[in-house]
C-alpha cells in the first residue's frame, strides 16, 4: 500500500513539471500553435515617459465657468469624455528648451547654408520681454540662457516652435530606449550623429536600415554578431524581429501637444471631488475651494498661483511676498492639483493642440474632442520605398511675420496629405484636412443661401466667408531680400482663421479670471509672447486605469 502510494506521488509531480515545461510557451488561442512567450507577452504595461504623470481619463463638464463677464459663446459647457494619458508635470522650463537648441546647433551648423535656418527657427523670440514704457532688459537678455532662469518655463516660443520641440523630444527619448536595449550602438546619439546620419523613430519603425544615414554599425540587429543560439538538434536558431517593432512594446508614443479637452480635464482634476460615480462640490480652480489663497495650517494665507492681483501688484508687498514672483517663477513652486500637475493656472498660460473656433461642436464628437486633424501618409518614392529628407529637399515655411522655419528635418520621412484612395467609401472622414469640418465652411457662413442651387453659392467670394481675417503676405524679391506686404483691408471682420491656436490657463500677467481651467483665448500659432508657454503630453495605450480599482467605503 505504501509502494502505491509513492508511486502515485511521483506520477503526479512527474505531471506537474511537465506541465510546467509545457506553460513556457504558450498556445494561440486562434491557431492552436505554441507562441513564444515573449511575443505573447506584448501587452506590457506602457511605461511613462521622462517627464511625464500618468492623468486618468473620463467624462468631465468643459466649458463650465463660474464666471463669463464677456457673454461672447466662447465657454458653452459641453459633457465630453477624455481617454486616459500622460502630461508633463511642469510646463517645459529654458534648461529643456536649451537642450534641444543645443543639438540642432550641433547637428545642423547654422554655418553652412542648407542648415542655417534650422536654429534661428527653433530658438525664441525673446525681444517679446520689451515694452513701449516699460524697461525690460534684463529679461530680454538673459532670461532664456541665465542660469538664474533655468528652471523657469520657457517663453517666446510659437505654436509651431512647440510642436517641433515634441517632435524632436520624441525622437530623443525613443533613441535613448532603443540604445538602452541595445537596438542602437552605445552613445551614437552624441558620438555618430550629424546631419546627413540622425534618428528618427518613424523611420526607424518603417525603415530601419535608413535610419542613421543606413549606418549599420549604428542601427544594430539585436542577436546578430553574438554566438548563435542552437536547437537540441544542434541546429541554429534563426534570429526573429532583429529591430525592435512596435509589437516590441518599448518604443513609446509621440511626445505633443494636448488637446485643448485634455489640458481642461488635467487642470481642473476633478478627480480630487470624486465620491464613488458623482462629483462632490464644484471646483473654480485647479485646486479645492473658491478662493486663490490656502487655507491649510501651514501656509495659510498663501497664494495657490503666480498672477496678477491688481493694477501694479505682480507679487506682493515687499518682505513678506503674496505668491513669491513677479514675472513667471520656476516651476514647481506652488502645490500640485490632484492630477500631480504643476502650475495648471498662473505661471504661464499654455499653447494646446487645437485650432480656435468660438463654440466646440459636441454633436459632431463627444469623445476626445479635438479640431485640428490634418491627415498625413509617407511619401513614397519611384523607387517604391519611403522617401526620406535630405539635406536637399529639406521644406521650410515663412510665416506671416518672416520667421523662417524647417518643416522637417534630415532623417524623417516625407509626408503628404491624404488622398482619394484613402478616403474612398469612408464614413468617418473624407479629406485630409478637417479643420473647417461643420465650421468655417460656406455652409457656416451667414452669406450662405440654403435655398438656391449648388452653382450660385459657389459664388460665395472670400471676402464674406464666415472666418474673414487679415492676409498678410511675405515674398523675397530678386536679390533674395524679403518683402512684407501688410493687410491695411477695412473690410476684415474677424482675426480667426485655420492658423490660429487656443491657449489655456492663467499666466503671470493675468488677473484671477483666467485663472479658472475652463476659460480660453486664441493667438495666431506664428507669433510669441512673453506669457505663453506649453507642455507636452502623450496618449496612453492599453487599459484606461494604472491598477484595479476597488470600492470606497
Amino acid at each position: 500500500m505504501a509502494l502505491r502510494l509513492m508511486l502515485s506521488m511521483l506520477l503526479m509531480v512527474s505531471l506537474a513539471s511537465c506541465s510546467k515545461k509545457s506553460s513556457s510557451k504558450s498556445a494561440s488561442r486562434a491557431t492552436g500553435w505554441n507562441v513564444d512567450s515573449k511575443k505573447a507577452s506584448a501587452n506590457k504595461k506602457q511605461i511613462a515617459g521622462p517627464g511625464l504623470v500618468f492623468v486618468e481619463g473620463g467624462t468631465f463638464t468643459m466649458g463650465k465657468v463660474e464666471d463669463d463677464v464677456m457673454h461672447d459663446w466662447n465657454n458653452t459647457a459641453t459633457q465630453q469624455h477624455v481617454q486616459s494619458f500622460y502630461m508633463d508635470e511642469t510646463e517645459v522650463t529654458n534648461f529643456m528648451y536649451l537642450e534641444y537648441l543645443d543639438w540642432l546647433k550641433n547637428v545642423f551648423p547654422p554655418t553652412e547654408d542648407n542648415y542655417k535656418h534650422i536654429y534661428e527657427g527653433a530658438s525664441p523670440d525673446t525681444l517679446v520681454w520689451r515694452d513701449r514704457l516699460g524697461y525690460n532688459e534684463t529679461m530680454t537678455n538673459n532670461y532664456l540662457r541665465h542660469p538664474s532662469y533655468a528652471d523657469y518655463p520657457v517663453v517666446g516660443v510659437n505654436w509651431l516652435q512647440a510642436v517641433e520641440f515634441s517632435k524632436w523630444r520624441t525622437d530623443r527619448v525613443n533613441e535613448a530606449i532603443l540604445e538602452k536595449n541595445g537596438y542602437l550602438k552605445k552613445n551614437a546619439k552624441t558620438n555618430d550623429v550629424s546631419a546627413e546620419s540622425s534618428f528618427s523613430t518613424e523611420t526607424y519603425l518603417n525603415a530601419p536600415t535608413m535610419t542613421y544615414g543606413g549606418n549599420e554599425e549604428v542601427v544594430l540587429k539585436k542577436g546578430v554578431g553574438k554566438k548563435p543560439k542552437t536547437g537540441k538538434d544542434g541546429a541554429v536558431i534563426e534570429q526573429k524581429n532583429v529591430y525592435a517593432q512596435r509589437s516590441s512594446g518599448i518604443i513609446l508614443p509621440e511626445y505633443r501637444l494636448p488637446t485643448e479637452a485634455e489640458w481642461e480635464y488635467a487642470a481642473a482634476a476633478d478627480v480630487g471631488q470624486r465620491e464613488y460615480n458623482i462629483y462632490k462640490g464644484q471646483k473654480k480652480y485647479p485646486w479645492s475651494g473658491g478662493y486663490t489663497r490656502s487655507g491649510k495650517r501651514q501656509n495659510k494665507g498663501d497664494q495657490l498661483a503666480n498672477f496678477k492681483q491688481g493694477n501694479g501688484d505682480y507679487g506682493g508687498i515687499a518682505g513678506w511676498s503674496d505668491d513669491g514672483a513677479d514675472i513667471t517663477n520656476a516651476v514647481k513652486k506652488y502645490p500640485a492639483n490632484d492630477f500631480g500637475l504643476y502650475d495648471m493656472a498662473g505661471n504661464v498660460a499654455e499653447w494646446v493642440a487645437d485650432v480656435y473656433r468660438p463654440i466646440i461642436d459636441n454633436e459632431a464628437n463627444d469623445f476626445n474632442y479635438f479640431r485640428g486633424n490634418l491627415y498625413t501618409k509617407n511619401k513614397i518614392g519611384k523607387d517604391g520605398k519611403v522617401e526620406i529628407v535630405t539635406k536637399d529637399n529639406i521644406k521650410y515655411d515663412t510665416l506671416s511675420n518672416g520667421k523662417i522655419i524647417a518643416r522637417n528635418f534630415p532623417g524623417q520621412i516625407a509626408q503628404v496629405p491624404v488622398d482619394e484612395q484613402e478616403t474612398y467609401l469612408r464614413q468617418n472622414f473624407d479629406k485630409s484636412d478637417n479643420i473647417g469640418y461643420r465650421d468655417g465652411d460656406k455652409q457656416s457662413s451667414k452669406y450662405y443661401n440654403f435655398g438656391s442651387s449648388e452653382s450660385e453659392n459657389d459664388k460665395v467670394t472670400a471676402d464674406k466667408n464666415m472666418y474673414n481675417s487679415p492676409r498678410h503676405n511675405v515674398t523675397t524679391d530678386s536679390l533674395g531680400l524679403m518683402v512684407r506686404k501688410y493687410d491695411k483691408s477695412s473690410k476684415r471682420t474677424t482675426l480667426i482663421n485655420d492658423k490660429v491656436r487656443v491657449y489655456k490657463g492663467g499666466s503671470w500677467r493675468d488677473r484671477a479670471y483666467w485663472l479658472d481651467p475652463a476659460q480660453r483665448r486664441y493667438f495666431p500659432q506664428d507669433m510669441a509672447t512673453d506669457y505663453i508657454g506649453f507642455r507636452c503630453a502623450m496618449s496612453r495605450v492599453g487599459p484606461k486605469a494604472e491598477k484595479r480599482k476597488s470600492p470606497r467605503n
